[in-house]
């Protein structure tokens, strides 16, 4: 098997200081009030003789505006420009269900909705009555969710699972309650999806939380799982590194990365 092709597609940005990136502020003294943005992609799946799978659906210009977000592209937008119609899309995993990650469902009419069970029973209960916890969700996304339960839409997982041949979910909780990433088999080995169990490749390398989290030991031990489970750190794309457009080959379109290929430059070299 040849292997999977995986892009990367940012469709929005947010500039923003170091020290707003680790939940301590940044280790590096004199690196606190520098600029460290974080873009915000989709990921497409492509498969040979079979659908695409679409990874998390982002925000569109209602959240963008809300949050003071720069919407570089709508999603849907960023998909047709490769060539993929979002009506087309048969599977949809969703990460988690913070509002970058689970916005935009209508999108997807003809889609199945792939969650962890513990996802969404966090994001409808209790927990949600914190506000500060409860921020990074959109409550329309998430009653979007309970709309797909009722139609038969929604499919949950409890921990790890094949979702098709060469594409594994991947418990790595921490950042959420029920947090997953996506290990897709492509031509370089195994990626690592691995969306906000590590927002930057600096989260993963320095071993500092970003300053969302519900569990911190759960999210550390999600980064060694990642490390475990990934060939070497280049195999690992975290869910919100501009380095992910600069170290990896162009994948067809502005704002587009192969990351089932090789990085042109060592990400290591990078950081």
């Amino acid at each position: 098997m040849a292997g999977h092709r995986i892009h990367a597609i940012r469709y929005a940005r947010h500039e923003r200081a170091a020290a707003d990136n680790f939940i301590a502020g940044s280790p590096v003294p004199d690196d606190h009030a520098a600029p460290m943005p974080l873009d915000y992609y989709v990921w497409l799946i492509e498969r040979a003789g079979a659908g695409p799978i679409l990874v998390d659906t982002g925000f569109g210009a209602d959240a963008a505006a809300r949050r003071k977000r720069t919407l570089i592209r709508p999603v849907e937008d960023g998909l047709r420009a490769i060539g993929v119609d979002p009506a087309a899309i048969g599977e949809v995993v969703l990460t988690h269900l913070h509002y970058d990650h689970a916005g935009s469902l209508g999108l997807f009419p003809n889609a199945r909705f792939h969650v962890q069970e513990s996802e969404l029973a966090f994001a409808t209960g209790r927990h949600m009555l914190h506000g500060h916890v409860r921020a990074p969700f959109d409550v329309e996304p998430v009653a979007d969710m309970v709309r797909l339960l009722f139609g038969e839409r929604l499919v949950f997982h409890d921990g790890d699972a094949e979702l098709t041949p060469g594409v594994m979910l991947r418990s790595l909780h921490g950042h959420t309650a029920g947090l997953m990433g996506v290990e897709v088999a492509t031509a370089r080995g195994s990626v690592l999806l691995a969306s906000d169990a590590c927002h930057l490749y600096a989260n993963l390398v320095r071993e500092m939380p970003f300053p969302i989290v519900v569990d911190i030991p759960k999210y550390l031990d999600a980064h060694r799982r990642l490390k475990a489970l990934a060939p070497s750190l280049a195999h690992i794309i975290p869910g919100h590194d501009p380095l992910v457009l600069s170290a990896f080959p162009a994948g067809g379109a502005a704002d587009v990365a192969r990351v089932d290929l090789a990085p042109r430059s060592s990400i290591e070299a990078l950081l």
